[in-house]
């Protein structure tokens, strides 16, 4: 039972991580690299929204096994007092990852849509901050996705 809940929190952390990967260093440099022509912003779209069912289904497969792991390793869950800093770290860059990823699917990527549509020279100032965030959230969401794993490599070895 424990190698199983193993593989699939892995299996789930993996795949969350790996797509922010691909959609950050190998997809968006591709796209601006391109000018953003029409083609390039659509593959760009597409792919992110075809990732996101994807990601919300890691995570919720990675809170279904994590407490479960902690618990199968003596961890009390209901008691976090006792909880071990390394665990109190992971979770709280976990909360701070599950934040960003909410804003920027259910705040963000519907604004960033709706602009899009409009000329880059008639954005107000507003419409380009949208923008502007809309990219730097997802490159600070892999630094803490990258902080978790690390956190989570320090547990596995406690």
């Amino acid at each position: 039972m424990y190698s199983t809940l193993v593989f699939l929190h892995l299996l789930a952390a993996v795949t969350w991580i790996g797509g922010m990967i691909f959609l950050s260093l190998v997809l968006a440099p591709l796209v601006r690299g391109r000018k953003a022509a029409p083609e390039f912003m659509a593959l760009f779209r597409s792919s992110a929204l075809r990732f996101r069912p994807i990601v919300w289904v890691a995570v919720a497969v990675l809170l279904a096994t994590g407490p479960m792991l902690l618990s199968l390793r003596g961890i009390h869950v209901t008691s976090p007092a006792s909880w071990p800093g390394i665990v109190i770290a992971k979770l709280a860059l976990v909360v701070l990852l599950l934040f960003l990823t909410l804003i920027h699917d259910l705040v963000l990527g519907p604004q960033v849509s709706r602009v899009s549509a409009i000329p880059d020279s008639q954005r107000t100032p507003s419409e380009r901050i949208v923008f502007k965030t809309a990219r730097w959230i997802p490159r600070l969401s892999l630094l803490i996705a990258l902080g978790v794993l690390v956190a989570a490599a320090m547990l596995a070895r406690s």
